[in-house]
């Protein structure tokens, strides 16, 4: 199974009033396990960057001002993305953005990301898990003890690998470390019947002596005493 931990930072929370992406950060899973396959592009945005949104992410129009457009990176994007299910925080915002993009091209043909991808929404999964608790990326990173100390400001590649780990942690781990304890359980039970079907003991077994099991008969009937005087005890 392949996966792709995405998110955006745009220029501003609203494409309907014509912001645009600045950058995209992805990271690859497959079966579960970070692969080290990154996608991580800026964006110039063709507009001004505002200033709620420049206090978020710290991305500035001088610096975007030199990047590549939309229209430039749209094929890398999608062939790295094609059929893989899309591992999205708050998946509404970002697809969104993307569709948006897809549509200022003029290129019908394009259609739209669920077309080439399929979406889970990590925020759903949190409510769903954690219903009445804040669910914001940075109170998962607390309830699952995921190292975010870097995150002083928004970055689309950096919050992508911290929602990698918040998820991968959520639904249950990884994969392979399951299937690991799995396996070594079952060995290690396997070994224990064949030694028994052998009449060998892999158990050592201790015996009381005569000593000890007088010491313990004492005990016992100091305790039938203590009964006697108090009911209750």
């Amino acid at each position: 199974m392949r996966q792709i931990v995405l998110d955006t930072e745009t220029t501003g929370l609203e494409p309907s009033q014509g912001h645009r992406i600045i950058e995209i950060g992805c990271v690859e899973l497959i079966d579960r396990k970070l692969t080290g396959n990154h996608y991580h592009q800026y964006i110039n945005p063709e507009r001004e960057v505002e200033q709620g949104a420049l206090e978020v992410h710290g991305i500035t129009n001088e610096f975007l001002s030199e990047k590549p457009l939309f229209k430039d990176i749209v094929e890398d994007f999608l062939q790295y993305v094609k059929g893989a299910e899309l591992v999205i925080h708050n998946a509404p915002f970002d697809v969104g953005f993307i569709n948006h993009e897809f549509n200022l091209l003029n290129r019908k043909s394009l259609g739209v990301i669920e077309d080439y991808c399929s979406i889970l929404d990590t925020l759903e999964v949190a409510r769903r898990k954690h219903p009445g608790a804040k669910n914001n990326l940075d109170a998962l990173c607390k309830r699952y003890a995921v190292d975010n100390s870097q995150r002083d400001l928004h970055g689309a590649l950096l919050d992508s690998e911290i929602l990698a780990d918040v998820y991968l942690l959520m639904t249950g781990g990884q994969a392979s470390l399951s299937l690991s304890s799995e396996q070594a359980g079952a060995k290690a039970s396997a070994g224990v019947q064949k030694a028994f079907k052998r009449g060998e003991h892999p158990f050592l077994v201790t015996r009381a002596n005569e000593d000890e099991l007088t010491a313990h008969h004492d005990y016992m009937s100091q305790i039938a005493k203590s009964r006697d005087k108090f009911p209750g005890f």
